[in-house]
């Protein structure tokens, strides 16, 4: 019989959630302080949805063979979604939420995805490019957030792809040099050559110049745009996750903000807000109830488009078998059943009737 204090260190959904709740407070704090605002419920989905994309993250990042992680993350996926008992906190976390929520796997493996080209340096020439990766590592987790509030119509799913896709642009107008010194060009290549900035040469010797705060400019300038579309899209979420969405929201791109304010120069210095700063856009967060919703029926990226589709799928088929298995048919199935029982019950009563009957006239005869 195990003690109590083998018992105390057994795991359980309690303390799998602090595991990933610790992992999140260590990671991005922008997220974190967002994060406080959801419901608890979405807090605790949040936090392991997160837990296991910064998990996946730090494996390909810093191991020393990335197929090798990546084929591993892949197998570990095999292992949620076919409902086997799972050994790392992350994906008992993780494999609920996939149960609960019918997240489709298409999601994360499109996350996967993202993190493979980080991997294999692969090249951003054009800004459909780098909205593509954007897409895969930011929009799919806008879009996963979304399920995990029961949200799947379609131009809600386009409007939290455009936020993820929006942070994802002001995280690479931030984090251009420390990219850069780690031989990591996110920029639009041909962005850089219009603006006569040859991409190698600046991944040789990183140094900001007034040419490539232009370029800056003119991604922060997209994620503007992206960020005001995102907002007609909130108003179709969980009325309690209006106010921690729209806060990350404003967080992300008030550190755009502060990089314009600054320069522009993210080669030499990292924009980020203090804790007033943030402090004083969560105040902000009750405006919206007045949030613009011009741009709500717009068309979803066309590079994030899979992942709308790969939602209404799953919805689909998650339609037909709740047809095929509902609780209305399955109290159908036992009417039939019943009335089927009773249609035989009544067959051998008057099958016995009928034999008593003959048997009462061949007495009398």
């Amino acid at each position: 019989m195990p003690l109590l204090s083998e018992l105390a260190e057994l795991p359980t959904p309690h303390t799998d959630l602090a595991h990933c709740r610790q992992t999140l407070s260590g990671g991005s704090r922008s997220f974190w302080v967002a994060s406080q605002l959801l419901p608890p419920t979405l807090r605790n989905d949040a936090c392991g949805l997160y837990a296991f994309c910064r998990e996946a993250d730090d494996l390909i990042d810093e191991g020393d063979d990335a197929d090798a992680a990546l084929a591993q993350l892949h197998e570990r996926l095999d292992g949620i979604y076919s409902g086997a008992s799972q050994e790392r906190t992350v994906d008992r976390v993780l494999q609920r939420i996939v149960i609960h929520h019918q997240l489709p796997r298409t999601l994360l493996e499109a996350l996967l995805e993202g993190f493979a080209w980080d991997a294999s340096g692969r090249h951003y020439h054009t800004l459909s490019d780098v909205f593509a990766y954007g897409a895969r590592v930011a929009g799919v987790v806008g879009v996963m957030m979304a399920v995990l509030m029961g949200v799947r119509e379609s131009n809600a799913l386009a409007r939290a792809a455009d936020l993820g896709v929006a942070m994802q642009l002001t995280n690479i107008a931030r984090d251009v040099g420390e990219d850069a010194r780690a031989g990591r060009l996110y920029l639009p290549r041909q962005m850089l050559v219009d603006a006569g900035i040859d991409p190698e040469s600046f991944l040789q010797a990183p140094t900001f110049s007034p040419a490539l705060c232009t370029v800056v400019e003119r991604l922060l300038l997209e994620a503007e745009q992206l960020y005001r579309r995102s907002e007609s899209g909130i108003a179709l979420l969980p009325v309690g996750a209006r106010p921690g969405i729209y806060a990350a929201r404003l967080l992300y791109a008030e550190i755009g903000h502060a990089l314009l304010k600054s320069g522009g120069n993210s080669i030499d210095t990292r924009a980020y807000i203090g804790m007033a700063g943030k402090a004083r856009l969560v105040l902000r967060t009750p405006q919206w109830v007045a949030l613009n919703k011009a741009g709500l029926h717009e068309s979803a990226l066309p590079e994030c488009q899979y992942l709308l589709d790969a939602v209404q799928q799953a919805q689909t088929a998650q339609s037909t078998e709740l047809h095929h298995n509902s609780v209305f048919r399955r109290i159908y199935r036992r009417m039939v059943w019943t009335l089927d029982l009773f249609a035989v019950l009544e067959a051998r009563q008057q099958a016995a009737a009928s034999g008593h009957n003959n048997a009462l006239s061949e007495g009398h005869s």
